[in-house]
């Protein structure tokens, strides 16, 4: 762990590049109090705000502000922390990281004024990348989630999961060292209900944990199709806005077109393609490059038919994809992942509605019109079902892909413990899932995290963070 005593003093801009009211600084480390004296002139009262000028090392006034003085451990990194709000000038705070750098400080790291308060146990790893999400939230429902992760919520359900397993492997554990007992630990410990009890509530924190995924990654949808099927009525519709341009003319939309939108608190990347054909104008050629680059990525594959001159069902969908699209597009679309569109429903006199086929295996089919906006609330949802997301409740929170990984091996580690109680009758062996489930679910909180992880995690932060 750092201290103050050990680690040097860094300085950052905490306030984003540009022109603005107001500018911060922000400086941790045990050279703050010294760090005031040369820029104030004085050293600030503890937690009290100090109107005054800011001054170079040579004694020039550079602006004035509120300088702020919080000591250790009582700060935000668990060091002794020094804030100057100036002007939010490109040349007022320059000039001050300039007169610290002078001084002896140094510039932080992305992340670092939260690496720090995460090694001085200010915070655990889940709640300090909880500061970067809330920063990145696009969404009202995201920055809900994020705070919530940054009080703790998270971290509560992940250390009361590891609890449990701990009561558990000091029984177990307790019954091996004193195998001359004659004690039937397997049924007279109630083990077996207690390991379900405990895969039950991973399964639940898991589901949370999903979900909070969605809100902070979203979901990618491609929408790709033939030229003039109206792909690009679809995502001006999806939008809101005239995103792309809509015209009569085939093969309007040479490249990749993306917006940013949100579904009931759910974050939706739509991408407007390319119209796919065979082609010899290079430009074109690129366009649908990239098109089926894209489509191969999507979480969900929006396939636009225009039904006023041609029909797809699930009988004949496999022969249309053979037919009118290459067999670069048929080798990136996965069917599990399409969703057919069949557009212009006012034009084909098509009722709007969803088709789900009875076979698992063939894509759901939506008529609407993208034009009219009629059957996009459908459409809407389905994407929702297609992702089980769900608005986050009260006690929602916001998760990572890391996250979910190390719930998926903990989880993957009390089924095999399940499975050793209920064939081998191993005490040893289900000691040792539990100790790695137990490990697993340390490395969300930081518990038991490598340098490597605490690295990649914390310079993905911004500076000043």
């Amino acid at each position: 762990m750092l201290s103050a005593a050990d680690s040097d003093t860094i300085c950052a801009i905490a306030t984003p590049p540009g022109r603005s009211g107001v500018g911060i600084v922000r400086v941790s480390g045990p050279d703050c109090l010294n760090l005031a004296q040369q820029i104030l002139g004085f050293q600030p009262q503890p937690r009290h705000a100090h109107y005054c000028p800011f001054f170079d090392l040579q004694g020039k006034m550079l602006d004035q502000g509120i300088a702020l003085y919080f000591p250790g451990p009582h700060s935000f990194t668990g060091e002794d922390v020094l804030e100057l709000q100036g002007h939010g000038g490109f040349y007022v705070l320059d000039a001050l990281i300039q007169t610290l750098s002078e001084a002896g400080t140094r510039m932080a790291r992305p992340g670092e004024f939260s690496e720090r308060a995460f090694l001085n146990d200010k915070l655990d790893l889940a709640q300090a990348e909880a500061i970067a999400d809330l920063i990145d939230s696009s969404s009202a429902e995201a920055a809900r989630s994020a705070l919530r992760t940054l009080q703790g919520e998270f971290s509560r359900l992940i250390d009361e999961l590891a609890e449990s397993i701990i009561n558990l492997r000091v029984y177990l554990e307790a019954a091996i060292d004193f195998t001359d007992e004659e004690i039937d630990f397997l049924s007279e410990g109630g083990i077996s209900e207690k390991l379900a009890h405990i895969i039950s509530q991973l399964e639940a924190v898991l589901n949370q944990a999903r979900q909070g995924a969605l809100i902070r990654e979203g979901m990618a949808v491609v929408i790709a199709g033939k030229p003039n099927a109206g792909k690009s009525s679809l995502l001006n519709a999806l939008a809101g806005k005239d995103s792309a341009i809509v015209t009569d003319i085939a093969g309007t939309t040479r490249d990749i077109l993306s917006e940013q939108i949100n579904i009931d608190g759910m974050p939706l990347h739509i991408t407007d393609t390319a119209g796919l054909r065979d082609s010899d104008d290079p430009v074109e050629q690129e366009g649908i490059r990239r098109a089926v680059k894209a489509i191969s990525h999507a979480d969900r594959i929006l396939l636009m038919i225009d039904s006023s001159q041609e029909s797809v069902n699930e009988t004949n969908l496999n022969d249309y994809l053979e037919k009118t699209i290459s067999f670069r597009l048929q080798e990136a679309i996965d069917l599990s992942r399409l969703t057919v569109i069949q557009n212009k429903a006012d034009l084909s006199g098509r009722p709007t509605k969803i088709i789900a086929s009875q076979d698992s295996k063939q894509p759901p089919i939506i008529n609407l019109s993208a034009k009219q906006q009629t059957g996009i609330d459908l459409l809407k949802q389905h994407l929702k079902d297609c992702m089980g997301f769900q608005p986050a409740g009260e006690g929602g929170f916001i998760a990572r892909r890391r996250h979910l990984d190390a719930l998926n091996k903990a989880r993957d580690c009390l089924l095999q413990a399940d499975w050793q109680l209920n064939h081998n009758g191993a005490a040893e062996l289900v000691a040792e899932d539990l100790r790695h489930a137990h490990q697993h679910l340390g490395e969300i909180t930081g518990k038991f995290s490598s340098d490597d992880l605490l690295g990649r995690i914390f310079s993905s932060f911004c500076i000043g963070k």
